[in-house]
């Protein structure tokens, strides 16, 4: 007998869920509400840990992938533009991790992603949204926003940041706004002014903002991602933004950075929204359903890990549910396992990721005494193993 997993939302996670699904022994079956499977955003920073699970699945050196791998992450003050620490990554991160740390476009991942569900078996359903879902003792049933029923041995609840499925899972209602927006713009690198372009990722560090940018795309585009303390009107993580909002911010700062921003000839605009690091196992499954991504652990982007934990989850069902011998999954079981394998470390990264954020946007002494350790200490606080190693 073939178990089905049924999975809401075509994104990142959801194409990583069903390919995960499939190289397990299941059949998959994915329902994205938009009217076709597709991503835009920007940039991902994707370290090793992430890196890792893609070559396991022979993704990695995928044609619509074009990874950069950067030589080093540089941290600069953005007051007066000195540097704080620098960590070396490319040929020695991939020595030391087993796997490189990668920057990528997210709409070439997703592409990647899609290709490889498709290929493996995956039955996709676009401008089709799994409206509800009642979780079963034996099957899930699943309710379409057009009312078709559709029922499977489990559900993967990978349907973002505004799931609805994991309200009525764990009740806790939507993901609150953090106070921080993000503006972020994509240069083709010919655009950009020679003197601003570099191989490295580059992250500036000022009162109440910081900026991030690194080449995506094989080194023919910049990616470049600015955030700043403030409110957005709504909530749509992909609108149009006000470059004035972070001209005013970086005024005072570096003349390098101020020419940065000043080459972005437009921005779009993402209100952060984050929860809580995860409390419990019981937070990202319950009995046949498993959250994975946004839905289980929304969280800052100040460890750039949203993309590489999504993965990790994917990489983690996959192990739950491989189908041995022919034999029948134990569901709730297998979830329970996963849950309890993921929780923790998820709760770790959304924690270092809001804590990251009060750091980096760090103002008088406390801004003073980040960069005296920074410069002290700076590729062992920037080398991560406990992450990259797991």
């Amino acid at each position: 007998m073939t178990q089905e997993l049924l999975v809401a939302g075509g994104g990142i996670a959801g194409l990583a869920a069903a390919l995960a699904a499939r190289r397990a022994g299941w059949e998959a079956r994915v329902f994205e509400q938009a009217p076709a499977f597709a991503e835009v955003g920007a940039g991902i920073q994707l370290g090793p840990n992430a890196t890792r699970r893609l070559r396991a699945w022979g993704l990695l050196d995928a044609a619509r992938l074009r990874p950069h791998a950067p030589p080093r992450l540089r941290v600069r003050d953005a007051l007066d533009g000195r540097e704080l620490g620098c960590l070396p990554l490319g040929e020695r991160a991939a020595a030391r991790y087993g796997a490189p740390y990668c920057t990528v476009h997210r709409a070439d991942l997703h592409a990647t992603l899609l290709e490889a569900a498709q290929a493996a078996g995956a039955r996709l359903h676009a401008g089709l949204r799994i409206a509800s879902a009642e979780v079963g003792d034996a099957l899930v049933q699943a309710r379409t926003a057009t009312g078709a029923l559709v029922e499977a041995e489990a559900l993967a609840v990978a349907d973002g940041v505004w799931s609805g499925l994991r309200d009525a899972l764990v009740g806790d209602g939507p993901a609150p706004p953090t106070g921080h927006l993000a503006l972020r713009a994509l240069l083709p690198m010919a655009a950009v002014p020679p003197a601003l372009r570099s191989p490295d990722v580059e992250a500036w560090l000022g009162p109440r903002m910081h900026l991030v940018r690194y080449p995506v795309r094989g080194g023919e585009a910049l990616n470049v991602v600015g955030f700043i303390e403030g409110r957005a009107g709504t909530a749509d993580w992909d609108q149009a933004g006000d470059a004035g909002a972070l001209q005013a911010v970086a005024a005072t700062l570096h003349r390098d950075l101020r020419a940065l921003v000043d080459a972005v000839p437009q921005w779009r605009l993402w209100p952060v929204h984050d929860r809580p690091p995860v409390a419990g196992a019981a937070a990202m499954a319950r009995g046949r359903a498993a959250l994975l991504g946004d839905a289980a652990h929304p969280m800052r982007p100040y460890l750039a890990q949203g993309a590489g934990m999504a993965i990790e989850d994917a990489a983690a069902l996959q192990r739950v549910l491989q189908v041995a011998d022919g034999q029948v999954v134990d569901v709730p079981t297998a979830l329970q396992r996963y849950a309890l394998d993921r929780w923790q470390r998820c709760a770790r990264v959304q924690a270092r990721s809001q804590r990251n954020g009060r750091i980096f946007h760090a103002d008088g002494l406390l801004r003073l005494g980040r960069n005296a350790a920074m410069r002290l200490g700076g590729e062992d606080l920037l080398d991560l193993p406990w992450l990259y190693g797991g």
